[in-house]
Order: structure tokens, then sequence, then C-alpha cells
């Protein structure tokens, strides 16, 4: 820890705010699209299952610059925004946005199996019963979901917590605002005689990772155990 200076341990704990907000708010929506996916059937599935993974497949770059576009304090509703004083560009919270888009595919997909792969009969045996739509998706297909959802949830954190590409296009790299961890490994990476900082910085992302993936699975055990009752 020697080797990091106190810009880098912000760098960690930003990149630690930044990925905790872009799975809060990117969770919920994930259990709806992935509920629609799942059980919906409209129209526009397809269309929304293609939308859903479109970042996994798009250089993260470009979508940097389509949120840019977007949500940019001159963009299509960034402008908007930043009338009632909402800025996403630049700074931190446009760093969770991007991380949240990044990550959202990789939340949905477990949670959208999790509930593929509920028995029907138990929700046609609620409805028989006289529960609603959204009263038997609360009651029965959230808590059967739990462990994707879980799942999802420390996939989506750890994703956002590596993400670059589009952060670094949509909201740079400033100190303190948004330069988080990734970006700062690469800035190490750049500059002459920092490669004992780069590596530290490194492993302090090795280190959250194989943190994110017990914590992914002791989440998913305790998951089952409390869906079952």
């Amino acid at each position: 820890m020697s080797l990091l200076g106190p810009d880098d341990l912000e760098a960690v704990l930003l990149s630690l705010k930044v990925s905790t907000a872009a799975t809060l708010a990117g969770l919920p929506l994930a259990v709806l699209c992935a509920q629609a996916l799942a059980r919906g059937r409209f129209a526009g599935r397809r269309l929304l299952d293609a939308l859903v993974h479109l970042p996994l497949v798009l250089p993260p770059v470009a979508t940097g610059l389509a949120l840019l576009m977007l949500f940019g304090r001159r963009g299509v509703v960034g402008a908007a925004l930043a009338k009632i004083g909402v800025v996403f560009a630049f700074n931190w919270t446009g760093a969770a946005l991007a991380a949240a888009v990044m990550a959202f595919p990789l939340m949905v997909r477990p949670i959208r199996v999790a509930i593929e792969a509920q028995d029907r009969e138990v929700d046609e045996a609620a409805r028989t019963l006289g529960a609603g739509p959204v009263q038997r998706f609360v009651s029965v297909t959230v808590p059967l979901a739990a462990p994707g959802i879980a799942a999802g949830a420390v996939l989506g954190f750890a994703k956002a917590l590596g993400e670059f590409g589009a952060t670094i296009t949509f909201v740079g790299a400033i100190p303190g605002e948004s330069l988080t961890l990734p970006a700062a490994i690469y800035a190490a990476v750049q500059s002459p005689g920092a490669e004992a900082r780069a590596l530290a910085l490194s492993a302090v992302a090795g280190l959250l990772a194989v943190a994110a993936v017990l914590v992914s699975d002791a989440a998913g055990r305790l998951a089952v155990r409390w869906a079952r009752g």
C-alpha cells in the first residue's frame, strides 16, 4: 500500500462508490426487465432483448459517446436535466450511469434465468387463489428468483468496478470526481517509471474482484436458504 498515494486511495474509494450506486440504481430495473423477457409476450420483446445486450457487443467507447450525446450538458436529455441542476457529464454520477449501463446486461441475465427456471404452476396456483399480477410478482417471483438477483447484483457490481471505456469517454478522468480505479491504472501505465504503482493498483483491483466472487457465492447461498424458508 506504500506504493499508493492519497489520489490512488481516493480512486479506489470512488470506484466503490460508483459501483455501489450503479448496482443499486440498475438492479430494480434489471429485475423488471428480466421479468418482461422471461414471462412477457409482446411485440417488441426481441427488440428489448437486443437493446439489453447492446452494451456487451458495442465498443465501450461507442457506448460512452452515445451517453455523452444523450446526457452531456448539450445532449438531448442532458440539456434539460442541467436546467434543474442534474448533471452527469464529467461528474461521478455520470461515471455511475456509464457503469450501470455497461453492467446492466450482466445483471439481467442471471435474474432472467432464475425466473425462467421457476415452476409456472406455483404462479398459476397463486393466481387461482386471487393474487393479482403485481402481488404474484412481489410475493412469488421475486423471492424464488432471489439467488439470481443476488448473483446479478454481484456480477453487476464487479463489472461496474472494472468499467473503463464508456466511463472515460463520458466523464473523463478527473481526480476526486471521475478518476476511477481502472482509469488510475491506465494513467499509471502511461506514466514513465510508474510500473510499480500500476501493479499495486492492479493488485487492489484483483483483490476486490476476488472479494466480489466470494460475496457472490455467500449471497447466493443465503438467498437460496431464504427462498426455501
